[in-house]
């Protein structure tokens, strides 16, 4: 087995793995905090019990992915967020903001709970701009033109209907009464722009690089990886046509937009995956290789022999933490 080859593909799934974990689960906490100034005093209570056993959790996955890329690829570590010092400064900033008022907005005197709840709510809402931002940066080579920045503008809103859309899916799921009829309402609102942004990510990956054009738009290839957007489209479709259903009698059918939506993302992931591969940056004057950007093999054996040991553990706690809380929401108390 050739190391230098292997390990930087090995690290680079494991760490791609990382980051989607950390998209689905924290997104749909975060998408949760973006919803909260929409809610009553009292549905705000049970949306925070909703998210209150995994939010915390949920950033484990974040931690592990910048982990992997700092140190089995330090050069694109250095590249990336040198070049994205400002957000991840502010999505850091953001997601304090929501660790403080988490736990602050229920031992508040009643007075102050809804500066809390603010404060949860604009962290949430910073957080999901500044991942939405570094992904539009990331996909237009990082290159600060006016037409890259109101790109990533625009991703960064798209994403934060994205992680909204998460957020009212798991409402959906977890509640029931009139906040589940409210977050249908608000997963219905947030689904086209979910879709702006999803198509706009399509469109100018390959536009960034004639690589990446090439890999999509010729033959075989378009039609070998036409089962992506197809099925992207059809988990649209169902989104849509099971939200305009809910609530059924029974909580059926309760869990599809989440399962739906999940399922978008997980196929944008992977077509963006295969864009990039086998590049941790691109550009259209060339990018960044695993293979340019890895650590010596000999310090990548050691660092997978830890996350093979450390990985496990996460996945266990993670499993074992939704399977006990699982069922519907209720309001938030401490005892």
């Amino acid at each position: 087995m050739n190391n230098a080859f292997w390990l930087p593909v090995i690290f680079m799934v494991l760490m791609g793995l990382a980051m989607l974990a950390y998209v689905l689960l924290d997104g749909y906490d975060l998408g949760v905090g973006v919803l909260l100034r929409r809610a009553t005093d009292e549905q705000k209570d049970v949306m925070i019990s909703s998210i209150g056993p995994f939010w915390d959790a949920n950033e484990t996955w974040l931690v592990l992915g910048i982990g992997i890329l700092l140190v089995a690829f330090p050069l694109a570590h250095g590249v990336i967020l040198g070049a994205l010092y400002l957000p991840v400064v502010l999505m850091l900033c953001g997601l304090i903001l929501r660790g403080v008022a988490f736990d602050f907005r229920v031992k508040a005197q009643a007075e102050h709970k809804p500066a809390w709840n603010t404060t949860f709510y604009a962290g949430s809402l910073l957080t999901s701009l500044a991942q939405g931002y570094m992904l539009g940066m990331h996909v237009v080579g990082y290159e600060n033109t006016w037409i890259n920045v109101s790109f990533a503008v625009l991703i960064a809103c798209c994403l934060v209907a994205g992680y909204s859309l998460l957020g009212a899916a798991w409402l959906i799921m977890k509640t029931e009464g009139d906040l589940q009829k409210r977050a249908i309402v608000w997963a219905r609102n947030c689904l086209w722009l979910t879709a702006l942004g999803v198509g706009a990510v399509s469109l100018m990956t390959p536009l960034v690089s004639a690589v990446i054009f090439d890999k999509w738009f010729t033959m075989p290839n378009l039609l070998v990886l036409s089962p992506i957007p197809l099925l992207t489209l059809a988990c649209f479709v169902l989104v849509w046509r099971v939200l305009r259903t809910l609530p059924l009698a029974g909580d059926r059918y309760c869990w599809v937009p989440f399962v739906g939506t999940v399922g978008i993302f997980v196929l944008a992931f992977l077509g963006l995956a295969y864009s990039l591969y086998p590049n941790l940056v691109i550009s259209q004057r060339g990018g960044i290789t695993i293979w340019d950007a890895a650590s010596a093999p000999e310090s990548m054996m050691v660092v997978l022999i830890g996350t093979v040991i450390v990985l496990p553990a996460i996945i266990g706690y993670t499993i074992f933490a939704y399977r006990v809380f699982w069922g519907k929401a209720r309001e938030l108390t401490y005892y």
